[in-house]
């Protein structure tokens, strides 16, 4: 009962793993949009206020211009016009000629003079294009118009900075992300080698005992039936099948040692073994192109383990009825091309890019990891790359091999 609910939690579970990291970069990405627009509504309050103390801060200098016997004189001048420490402005006269200016530390490291006046008229331009100036209306006593002087000004530095903070932040959250998926892949990639490398050795010791027993047994029939010596051979040769079978898991961890070999003499070999073990139906056949002096750096055991999965995968595909074509030829950048073609059920477009990962598989019965250890002896150990060429459903797969040369 238990164990029925353990499985039932696990499948329904199952389909919801794939979705959990979208979630979580769903929710990333909702409080990402939400610092941002709760920063535009502060950087938008900001500029609303420093808009209106401009506005304040032109409405005192007009009143200081034609109101300057009045007794407030020095409250407005030190409480208003001066309060302003902030923000970039510059007074001009109606030709756009700058009479005064406030917050412009560049302008305050350049000398007076022609270069000055240049500098601030530079800045009026750039003032313009980011706010419309504002008007100051000079009045006689009177109260006729005689004149008139105008305001520019643009946001401040704190503005400026609450601008583009959530941006800045969110690239420094970023940056931090991809560096803890970084450290957590190569975590994950660490732990799963060290499994790999404990099952490998652990399979490896296991055959070891029983794979002994039957070397005794296979020379102590030989000298009680030696009328059945060819079958007993046949025998044997399925003995150092085992014993090369142990080799290769012996040697997953370890650095395998690789070697120029023929691969149209490897491959022949290993054709020469499966074609016997397969079905009858199934026709294997080997092409090289330019010629069968083609050589790469391999290490054959390993590599003979890699062409023998793929084609069994391709006779399961099958059903034990067609033809696997293995071609090997030379690619660019002096590598070596093998493709493995067969005429099986092929695999959808969607499953692709699933078919090297652990644990996935067609058939009712399997570990799904043929195909994962195939990627590593290929990529990790012989430095070379295997992905799926071409497939298509009902018509067949072809994986290819690229090596070193």
């Amino acid at each position: 009962m238990k164990k029925n609910f353990k499985e039932a939690t696990s499948n329904t579970l199952a389909p919801l793993r794939p979705h959990l990291k979208w979630l979580v970069v769903g929710f990333a990405v909702f409080i990402s949009f939400g610092s941002i627009l709760y920063t535009n509504r502060l950087v938008e309050q900001i500029r609303e206020r420093e808009q209106r103390q401009i506005e304040i801060y032109a409405s005192s200098l007009e009143f200081l211009a034609n109101e300057s016997e009045n007794v407030n004189f020095f409250l407005i001048l030190d409480e208003i016009v001066a309060a302003n420490n902030s923000i970039p402005v510059i007074l001009t006269d109606e030709n756009a000629n700058p009479e005064d200016y406030r917050n412009l530390s560049k302008a305050d490291k350049i000398p007076e003079g022609k270069e000055r006046v240049e500098f601030l008229k530079e800045e009026v331009e750039e003032m313009r294009e980011a706010h419309p100036p504002i008007e100051v209306t000079l009045k006689d006593d009177q109260d006729r118009i005689y004149g008139y002087k105008y305001i520019y000004y643009k946001n401040s530095f704190l503005l400026n900075q609450l601008r583009y903070y959530p941006y800045i932040q969110l690239s420094v959250i970023g940056l931090f992300g991809v560096i803890t998926f970084m450290i957590l892949n190569y975590i994950r990639r660490v732990e799963q080698d060290r499994v790999w490398v404990g099952l490998a050795k652990e399979t490896a010791h296991q055959l070891g005992t029983p794979l002994s027993s039957l070397m005794a047994w296979s020379q102590y029939f030989k000298d009680l039936y030696p009328d059945q010596l060819e079958a007993l051979l046949e025998l044997d040769k399925d003995i150092d099948r085992l014993k090369l079978i142990t080799d290769r898991f012996s040697s997953i961890g370890s650095e395998p040692q690789l070697s120029m070999l023929n691969l149209a003499e490897v491959i022949d070999e290993i054709v020469m073994y499966l074609q016997k073990r397969l079905s009858s139906k199934i026709l294997i056949t080997v092409s090289v192109f330019p010629n069968r002096d083609i050589e790469a750096k391999v290490n054959a055991s390993l590599f003979a383990w890699v062409i023998e999965n793929l084609c069994k995968n391709a006779a399961d595909a099958m059903e034990g009825i067609g033809s696997i074509h293995i071609s090997i030829l030379r690619a660019n950048e002096g590598r070596i091309a093998v493709d493995v073609q067969d005429t099986g059920k092929g695999i959808p477009k969607t499953k692709i890019k699933n078919v090297f990962r652990p644990g996935y598989t067609t058939k009712k019965r399997g570990w799904g990891l043929g195909l994962t250890l195939a990627q590593r002896i290929i990529g990790h150990y012989h430095r070379g790359k295997i992905f799926v060429k071409h497939s298509e459903m009902n018509k067949g797969t072809t994986f290819r091999i690229y090596l070193n040369g």
